[in-house]
Order: structure tokens, then sequence, then C-alpha cells
């Protein structure tokens, strides 16, 4: 529907529920969904891939600049991707979860140079309008003049406990005490980074997701003025 928002930005911490929500919320208002945090852990995986340091910011940075990446619809896989991403023209959706990853994704997200580049991508589809992004900065950032911004947060350690389900379901062997750990480590790199640091915007909507499911947060979401009806007046 035209009297849907034009772009829809959702911001928050790792494991807020921000990408099921994202994801769900497009898909209800037939929107393209565009998870911006999976550009980043693209980036930190062919660096890892090509042995280019972490602490190599040139490095990383030119890299990056090189690198084919595109984000497609789950389309007819399976197993449980909300996405697929192609790397160079190969599917790394799932590599991109790897715990080394994890590890490292936070530090070549404060590069400038990574973060232009990307940010440029972004912008780039976010302009094209009907679109749901998803990030840390989007609405900060990328596309401050959306016209409706979302901070979807959650408690630190629900989000340590829905990450260590996610990480159980796939078999990997992971304490909930270490990923919590983790969680707090990301949450000071990104919420203190020089560039673009995370944060809500002045003018999102926060929306708490502790111990609330996923339809019950997009229930809350459609109830907001820019879905309602009396909108399109």
């Amino acid at each position: 529907m035209d009297s849907y928002p034009v772009t829809i930005t959702i911001d928050g911490p790792a494991a807020s529920g921000k990408t099921t929500v994202g994801l769900m919320l497009a898909r209800h208002i037939d929107y393209l969904f565009l998870d911006t945090g999976c550009m980043y852990r693209a980036v930190t995986l062919a660096a890892l891939e090509r042995g280019v340091s972490v602490e190599d910011e040139i490095g990383i940075t030119h890299l990056t600049r090189r690198l084919e990446m595109d984000i497609l619809p789950a389309g007819v896989e399976s197993d449980g991707r909300h996405y697929t991403v192609l790397l160079n023209g190969a599917d790394v959706t799932w590599a991109l979860r790897g715990a080394e990853v994890d590890v490292n994704v936070s530090q070549v997200s404060t590069y400038a140079g990574v973060r232009a580049d990307l940010v440029r991508r972004q912008r780039a589809i976010g302009e094209r309008g009907r679109v749901v992004m998803v990030g840390r900065d989007i609405g900060t950032v990328v596309m401050p003049s959306a016209t409706l911004k979302l901070y979807v947060t959650a408690s630190k350690e629900e989000r340590a406990r829905r990450r260590w389900k996610e990480l159980e379901g796939r078999f990997r062997d992971a304490s909930y005490e270490q990923i919590l750990a983790e969680i707090e480590r990301r949450d000071q790199i990104d919420g203190n980074r020089e560039v673009a640091p995370m944060r809500p915007a002045s003018d999102a909507i926060i929306i708490d997701t502790t111990n609330r499911t996923p339809d019950e947060v997009i229930q809350d979401i459609l109830a907001l003025e820019p879905f309602q009806p009396a909108a399109q007046n």
C-alpha cells in the first residue's frame, strides 16, 4: 500500500530481535528486506578467508572496495535462512554466523573506510523506497530522513539466551556465559566507536522485545499511526 512509510529503518544491538522483526514486517507489507549487518559480516569473513588481519584498517578498507556482494531473498532454501548472501558469487549465508566472524565483526565495523563504502551501497538501496532496512546506524547515518525509524532492544541476558539457543540449534558448542560476555563486549564496541556509534535516532520509536514473541512485537508495530487507515488522509 502506498500509504505505508516509504522507508523503514530498524536499529538495535546484537540479538535484540531486529532481524526477525524486520523480516516479518517486510513480508507483511511486501517490502524489500535488507539486513545491513550481514554486509559487515561478509567483509569480516572475506578478511579472515584471505588472511587480512582485522587490525589492518587500510587492508580491510581496500578489500571492502573490491568485493562483489549481493543480498537476495531466501528463495526455495529451507534451512531457516532469512535471505541469501553472495560474496563474489559464493553463497556464504551461514558462514557469516561463524564464531570467528562473531568475534571480529564489531572491530571491522569501526573502520571509517569500510563504513563509507557499505553505507554508499545501503543508501542507494534505501533511496529506491519500499524497504525495511535493519542495522545499527540506519536511522542515524544511512537513512536519517527515513519515514519511520524503530529501535529494537532487549536485556543483555535475553539477547544472550536467544543467541545461545540459535547456536545450540546449529550444534555449535558455546556456553551461555561465553555468549553473554561476547554480547557485552560487542555492545561496548558498537556503542562507543568513533564513527557512527550505535544509538537510537532522536525520532526513533523504541521497542523492547524482552520476553515477547516476534508476533507480539509485529502487532505493536502495525498498531502505530503510520500503518493505520487514518494515515491515508
